[in-house]
């Protein structure tokens, strides 16, 4: 199915690894032209190399740490023009209200969601005033569905399911639009890391970690080109009407 992006500059933070890889060869794919940021400077030339192998698209880079406003300004600045952004990073740890310094609860917020909030308002203008545009916000299922092991994510992902609805819903009026995909247990190197976790938790043994991803839904995790194909659908003119709302990606797991 062509997706009418042929051409396209796509913005993805966190692209360095994962889901935010993932997205960057679907969009590249689309014929798209990519701009991928992330702290680590090898890793993020690594992932050009890797989608530059697979399509011919110009695929740019910069390593910043977006946990910060004027980094996150500084990447704004470097590359003002942008058809499509894809907030992708952060990693909110697993961990219960007494588990979590506030300190670390306060620098996860500013990745994920402070940097989700201030990506939008550093790109979103420029897009309603060419009346085109889309931005597609990666969160997570833990905002649907929080527990007490994930308290710092679950909260978060909440804040950015209200957020991506609410401004969605007024940047339609220009064209605009805005949305976002809530992963379950996707296969990436955060997955590992939370099992180890939650294995901690649960048993006080991270090696138990395996015991941990039990009982998934088709009996496996997500794989990382799933959410990025979703991904690539909402944010071309083939997904249009799909605008204000975040698309819940868990086999139905929720509801079991």
């Amino acid at each position: 199915m062509d997706m009418h992006l042929t051409g396209k500059r796509v913005l993805i933070t966190g692209g360095s690894k994962g889901i935010g890889l993932a997205c960057a060869e679907a969009f590249a794919a689309e014929g798209c032209d990519i701009v991928l940021s992330a702290r680590d400077g090898a890793a993020l030339a690594a992932a050009a190399d890797s989608v530059r192998a697979k399509a011919q698209v110009r695929v740019e880079t910069l390593a910043a740490d977006l946990s910060r406003d004027d980094e996150r300004e500084r990447l704004h600045a470097a590359f003002p023009d942008i058809d499509i952004l894809v907030n992708n990073a952060g990693a909110i740890p697993s961990g219960r209200l007494q588990d979590i310094p506030i300190a670390r609860w306060k620098q996860a917020w500013d990745l994920k969601v402070i940097g989700y909030v201030h990506m939008c308002q550093l790109y979103l203008p420029a897009m309603e005033a060419r009346k085109s545009g889309a931005i597609v916000n990666i969160i997570g299922m833990a905002g649907r569905a929080p527990r007490a092991g994930y308290i710092a994510g679950g909260a978060g992902n909440a804040a950015l399911i209200a957020f991506t609805s609410a401004i969605g819903a007024a940047a339609q009026a220009s064209g605009v639009k805005v949305v976002g995909i809530n992963p379950a247990v996707t296969k990436t190197d955060r997955m590992l890391t939370q099992a180890r976790t939650n294995a901690k938790l649960k048993f006080g043994d991270e090696e138990r970690w395996a015991e941990t991803l039990t009982g998934l839904p088709f009996g496996r995790p997500i794989e990382a080109s799933e959410i990025a194909d979703l991904a690539v659908f909402l944010a071309s003119p083939r997904g249009h009407y799909v605008n204000g709302t975040v698309v819940d990606v868990d086999g139905g797991g929720m509801f079991r």
